[in-house]
């Protein structure tokens, strides 16, 4: 499929061929109308193609950094609050009932995410935008003030969550208006954006939260986000549309249209319905369900792993969310630079299946060296599940016009498992005992390990596909 939509594209970027006129010039509408249309077609096909570079579209890329950062940054820190919340301000609570709000923030990024792809292929990219930074400032801001479990599920979950869900689809599926031969590799590019404010948020807690309480660090991480959002808000954007180029770039004078009212700009379905006849995409959505069912168990209980059983210097504990964050970074680049070369699938396959490896060797690990090696080779390998996973969606999708609705489609199928994924793990670990604890690390490697099987069979149906057509 990923070659028939290829074929596809490099078909509608061959110049359309315009017949020489050999009479009199037109006299009638009706003829001019269609030369009109021939120009009018070859400058679309020119100006829809991406630029694949320039200062605007790296602008883009800068500014789609900033969003992952704000996003995905923000919930990769979880864990820190996972263990505050336990140990200090809500000792009564469960495990699984505090994680409940992390995977809550989580869930939110990706649920919302048919509804923001639709509203982005209608053309609504700046409001989402302006309107989810508000909203993600905004809750960490009110996260400082809460005190109460309900108080930090409306804050650091809700609000922040949807403000997440409103601004990552967007920022992400934009970079395919700017990229086409070097998509991938942009894509991880920004999404780098995400583990360096995953590693830089833990630290800024550990550090503030002894000297200046809980509230004041919390005021300080909201500053960081704010002082972020600045540059998205002031250069993303999406690419001018060929409809007003055309008319700029036109020299043959038009005829006068017929007067009526200008059709509204309508907000697309929410579901596309060709992608249930799509079977590598159902197989690549169902592996997606899997994936983020357990892929953040790690990134909420290695802390609290450590501290329970005595791993690593006193106070060290915190670092270990950094270290996932910091292997992350690699992680999202390299893998997906390979993507361009050998396609995005075929590496998605790959760290799913090097992600399961890791989780169950994390059974084993009991020593400070064993989870400092653990903590950086899953965050590069996990990293790259995320940073992969859109790119996937684009390869897959039959034209850019329906870019925004698979993606939105993909992440609430990745973003349902989210929310209940962690506080399945919380309820396993129960009482904390070796059993329990090997329990919940055997479920987050069974996940990772379903997700690899079905994605792996999405690129065995699409070799057999490419057979069966060739002969």
């Amino acid at each position: 499929m990923s070659s028939s939509v290829a074929d596809t594209e490099e078909k509608s970027s061959d110049p359309v061929p315009v017949r020489p006129r050999t009479g009199p010039p037109p006299t009638s509408a009706p003829e001019m109308k269609e030369s009109e249309q021939v120009a009018g077609a070859e400058i679309d096909d020119h100006h829809d193609q991406p630029p694949d570079g320039g200062l605007q579209a790296w602008l883009q890329v800068l500014g789609s950094w900033a969003i992952l950062a704000d996003t995905w940054g923000l919930i990769n820190t979880f864990g820190v609050f996972q263990t505050y919340y336990e140990r200090v301000l809500l000792p009564g609570v469960s495990a699984s009932d505090i994680s409940w709000i992390g995977s809550l923030q989580g869930a939110l990024l990706m649920i919302v995410g048919p509804l923001s792809g639709s509203l982005y292929d209608a053309g609504y990219f700046r409001p989402l935008l302006l309107v989810g930074i508000v909203l993600i400032v905004l809750g960490q801001a009110m996260t400082s003030l809460a005190t109460e479990y309900y108080q930090l599920v409306l804050a650091q979950g809700v609000c922040i969550g949807l403000g997440c869900g409103l601004t990552f689809l967007p920022s992400t599926a934009i970079l395919s208006q700017y990229f086409r031969r070097r998509r991938a590799l942009v894509i991880g590019l920004a999404s780098t954006g995400s583990p360096l404010a995953g590693s830089l948020f833990p630290l800024i807690f550990s550090r503030l939260e002894p000297a200046i309480g809980f509230g004041w660090t919390t005021r300080v991480i909201a500053l960081v986000l704010l002082v972020l959002s600045i540059f998205p808000a002031l250069f993303m954007r999406p690419r001018e549309s060929s409809s007003s180029s055309r008319a700029h770039a036109t020299p043959t004078p038009t005829p006068t249209p017929t007067p009526g009212p200008r059709p509204p700009r309508g907000m697309r379905s929410l579901v596309d319905e060709s992608a249930f006849r799509d079977v590598p995409f159902l197989l690549v959505m169902t592996g997606g369900f899997f994936a983020f069912l357990t892929l953040y168990v790690a990134f909420f209980y290695i802390e609290l792993f450590a501290v329970r059983h005595g791993i690593g210097p006193e106070g060290f504990s915190p670092y270990f969310v950094t270290l996932l964050n910091a292997g992350s970074i690699v992680g999202r680049v390299g893998p997906n630079y390979l993507a361009d070369k050998v396609g995005p699938l075929h590496i998605l396959v790959g760290v799913l299946g090097a992600s399961a490896t890791l989780m169950f060797g994390w059974m084993g690990i009991r020593d400070f060296g064993g989870l400092v090696a653990f903590a950086l080779l899953y965050g590069l390998f996990s990293g790259s599940v995320v940073s992969v996973t859109p790119t996937v969606v684009v390869s897959l999708a039959p034209d850019m016009a329906r870019v925004g609705t698979r993606m939105g489609m993909m992440f609430f199928a990745c973003g349902l498992p989210i929310l209940f994924g962690t506080p399945i793990a919380g309820a396993i670990v129960g009482g904390y005992s070796r059993a329990e604890w090997r329990a919940m690390i055997g479920y987050g490697a069974a996940g990772l390990a379903m997700a690899c099987v079905f994605t792996g069979l999405a690129g065995i149906y699409m070799r057999w596909e490419k057979h069966e057509s060739s002969d």
